[in-house]
């Protein structure tokens, strides 16, 4: 399959028609949320670059941009927490897109062993303090275990 995005001629077009034309910011990327496809949690929110989607698209298996590594990468190459794709959806002006997923290996979505990467949420206690309160109460699998010498995505 050779996936060919279609240039964008026109807002109608864009906004009420039936060509894929996705619109990547300046760096090359466009935002994608992936939700899981058998409860509608919000799993992750990440980034695609023209290649990731094309592959995304081609193999039914989530593709992303590495912003930290500044690579492609597959989810689940090296966790096993693959997502394979059910649905794409795209946002009104085309750049912004859902993939809804059915997980596989440990039914997980999160390197820091979570099943979704939103397992806090802010509980506001007055104007001065805010908290992260978690949402999810148990780790799925342990990151150390999974990742063993694999870097940490997460930079400061």
């Amino acid at each position: 399959m050779n996936i060919i995005f279609e240039k964008r001629k026109s807002v109608y077009e864009v906004e009420e028609g039936i060509k894929l034309q996705p619109k990547f910011d300046n760096n090359g990327l466009i935002p994608v949320i992936t939700v899981n496809d058998s409860d509608n949690n919000i799993l992750m929110h990440s980034f695609m670059n023209e290649e990731a989607f094309r592959l995304s698209i081609e193999t039914k298996e989530a593709h992303y941009w590495s912003r930290s590594r500044k690579s492609i990468w597959k989810k689940g190459e090296t966790s096993g927490l693959s997502q394979n794709i059910k649905r794409i959806r795209i946002d009104d002006d085309q750049d912004c897109v859902i993939f809804f997923v059915k997980l596989g290996g440990m039914q997980a979505s999160c390197h820091v062993g979570y099943k979704s990467c939103f397992y806090r949420e802010l509980s506001i206690k007055n104007k001065n303090k805010i908290e992260l309160v978690f949402t999810e109460k148990k780790k799925v699998f342990d990151p150390k275990k999974v990742y063993a010498n694999t870097p940490n995505p997460t930079k400061l």
